[in-house]
């Protein structure tokens, strides 16, 4: 069960240090520094910490001017306790063409007097405090048995993700009515949920939770009431069903919200792997059912991809695992991990657009790998006791990075992709995050880990210089170099294979969380092969070097190139994104209809020239925008050496940009270098 969280080890430090220490006990420096960490959390938990994206609590004057309010309540901090009883949760979602989710809690009642509701707000593989809690409205909260008895709520002072009112005496349950109105379809910044034919439900965004549990040890008995005669799948298990009310066993608030639940009128499931002790399950939903049309090749590569994940981490930390896939034109993207399910969100064309969907073909090994790497192995300064505890990122190159870079080998090995479009892809990464990401010279790969929490994936004017989460993709490259080394340090013996198998394998059917630190890491390294691990690994995290981490390229044998022509992930990344890409000559993107120039990359020609993202390239060389005429005058001026002469808009002016350029075309690929071995060759093999 989730509910095992760290075998209560680092728990029972979190608060045994949070309470004080025993009498007459030494209080080590590492004491000291759990301590912090409990005073941080307890401040994060009743939204005082600054930093938690709330500000500091002004201090109190020894005597309170007349008139003033009195001082805010404070949100109780989560205790290693039960909740007394089952939280009964029902989530109406049918309103889809308006929708509305419908929520009705019933939260028994300990005792009268003060009480604290919570909307989670720091949320499990976002990273970062994202509960929206705007999107909550219509909260009642009565009395249960007697909706005439309404309880006045009042928000907190500080953290207004926290709900305190006082319960009367002999009150046994609350019951809370509110909706969770979903994003509309002109959202340009929130997920879109709900279509009037899918549905996802992440269960944190529909309840309120009682302050001063962990979320381990407060238990819910959930319901979701589905659009009439449309298809469901979590991984909750079997439900009992009352025509379209879905009733679940009761289980943990941590399990809960770690299994979301989709649905929709065309759905289609693939078995995976029928194993009874850890079946993997396919669950497919798409906006009409041709979309659903799988050949056997392509069901039969994501069945590899279970095997070759199974056979490099060499056990499994589920019970049961559900891929909840949406085929969509309306439906957000996403990608987000849970430990025994996944969410994720494609183009409508994955199956019966095979080829054009590939560069997203990696979605479902990256939230697949999370169930080792994130969920069963955590970094210790992700776990917190309850949502209301701000989490800390400093290994998210490790939790992400690491992933992404399984994502692309399990990709290759399992036939998602071939070799050479993962090469394709790697040269992509390269050229991207290594001369194409000036902001090293100020901001390292450190400090991108904070990024989540600073602007959880919000659109940036100058990514390549501000730069946002890039421990992903940097990530990759940097565990390509540690892969390189090893297998070099131990004359191809030893791999970040067996990194995986010895870091993230464990038992068979383990559940964890196993909570590690930095330290962590180099030791396993150091294990597989001596060397400085640690110095190596703080070099390329905290460096500024100029380039970027392209070494682990050439150790594996390969070095990155460039030719006139696009590769095939470049050219689809770029048509996914409908967009024409000059980026890596010109150091610009221009949307393929409307001529919109969407990114510019800091210092290069056109940022040099003074364009900016926004801008609206008009002609080029004299000729109307079209969308291909930046291509011919790329090569023009490789033939002639004149500049290419681009008419723009700002605004209501117009002006005259020129941009002096003379190599023609300029796509990333990977060469072979002569002499060395083919280790990246060796890496993205199947290990059948």
């Amino acid at each position: 069960m989730m509910s095992t969280w760290m075998g209560r080890g680092l728990a029972a430090e979190w608060r045994s240090h949070t309470l004080g220490s025993a009498a007459g006990a030494p209080v080590t420096s590492r004491a000291v520094r759990l301590a912090a960490w409990s005073v941080a959390a307890l401040l994060a938990a009743s939204g005082l910490a600054q930093g938690a994206g709330s500000p500091a609590a002004p201090a109190s004057p020894d005597v309170a001017p007349a008139g003033a309010p009195p001082p805010p309540r404070v949100v109780p901090a989560p205790q290693d306790v039960d909740f007394p009883g089952v939280i009964e949760l029902e989530v109406d979602v049918s309103d889809v063409e308006r929708r509305v989710f419908r929520v009705r809690e019933r939260v028994p009642v300990a005792a009268a007097g003060p009480m604290t509701l919570l909307y989670p707000r720091w949320l499990p593989g976002n990273h970062g405090p994202t509960g929206p809690s705007q999107s909550l409205a219509g909260l009642v909260v009565q009395v249960a048995g007697a909706p005439e008895r309404r309880l006045e709520w009042q928000r907190d002072a500080y953290n207004m993700h926290a709900f305190h009112l006082d319960v009367p005496p002999g009150v046994g349950a609350l019951e809370l009515r509110f909706e969770l109105v979903a994003p509309s379809p002109g959202d340009a910044i929130a997920r879109r949920n709900v279509t009037p034919d899918l549905l996802g439900l992440q269960w944190e965004k529909a309840l309120l939770y009682p302050a001063g549990h962990y979320v381990s040890r407060v238990r819910v008995r959930p319901a979701v009431r589905l659009p009439a005669g449309w298809e469901s799948a979590s991984a909750l298990g079997a439900a009992v069903r009352e025509g379209e009310l879905l009733r679940f066993a009761p289980l943990t608030l941590e399990h809960l919200v770690d299994s979301p639940l989709y649905a929709g009128r065309h759905a289609r499931r693939f078995e995976l792997d029928p194993d009874p002790r850890a079946p993997v399950t396919l669950n497919v939903f798409a906006d009409r059912a041709g979309q659903l049309d799988a050949t056997p090749a392509q069901v039969e590569a994501h069945r590899r991809l279970v095997a070759e994940a199974r056979r490099l981490f060499g056990a499994r930390h589920y019970r049961r695992y559900d891929f909840l896939l949406v085929l969509s034109e309306y439906f957000s993207g996403i990608g987000l991990e849970h430990h025994q399910s996944s969410e994720n969100a494609t183009p409508p064309g994955y199956f019966i657009d095979w080829d054009a969907t590939a560069p997203v073909r990696n979605l479902l090994p990256h939230e697949f790998v999370h169930s080792w790497n994130g969920k069963y192995r955590r970094p210790a300064d992700l776990w917190t006791p309850s949502y209301d505890v701000a989490m800390r990122n400093s290994l998210l190159w490790v939790y992400e990075g690491q992933t992404e870079f399984w994502d692309v080998v399990l990709s290759a090995r399992s036939g998602l992709w071939s070799e050479a479009f993962a090469r394709d892809a790697l040269a992509h990464y390269a050229a991207s995050y290594g001369p194409g990401r000036p902001g090293r010279e100020w901001r390292n790969l450190q400090d991108t880990t904070n990024q989540p929490i600073m602007a959880y994936r919000l659109p940036l004017p100058y990514p390549s210089w501000q730069r946002s989460t890039d421990y992903y993709t940097e990530g990759v490259l940097l565990w390509l170099e540690v892969d390189a080394r090893l297998r070099e340090l131990t004359r191809e013996r030893r791999s970040l294979d067996d990194f995986a198998r010895a870091f993230f394998g464990g038992g068979d059917g383990q559940l964890g969380p196993s909570t590690y630190r930095f330290e962590d890491v180099v030791a396993s390294l150091d294990s597989l092969a001596p060397f400085d691990w640690g110095g190596l690994l703080r070099a390329r995290l905290d460096g500024h070097a100029p380039g970027g981490p392209l070494e682990g390229l050439e150790r594996a044998g390969w070095r990155l190139a460039w030719r006139e022509t696009p590769s095939a992930y470049t050219r689809l990344v770029d048509a996914s994104a409908k967009r024409i890409s000059a980026s890596f000559s010109l150091g610009f993107s221009v949307a393929r209809d409307g001529g919109r120039i969407v990114d510019v990359v800091w210092g290069g020609p056109a940022f040099a020239a003074g364009l900016a993202p926004g801008t609206q390239l008009v002609a080029v060389n004299g000729r109307a925008w079209d969308g291909e005429e930046l291509q011919e005058a790329l090569r023009q001026a490789q033939r002639d050496g004149q500049p290419i002469e681009l008419l723009v808009r700002r605004d209501d002016r117009y002006a005259t940009v020129k941009l002096p350029w003379r190599d023609g075309p300029r796509y990333p690929h990977l060469e072979r270098i002569e002499g060395r071995p083919d280790r990246l060759g060796a890496l993205l093999r199947a290990q059948r």
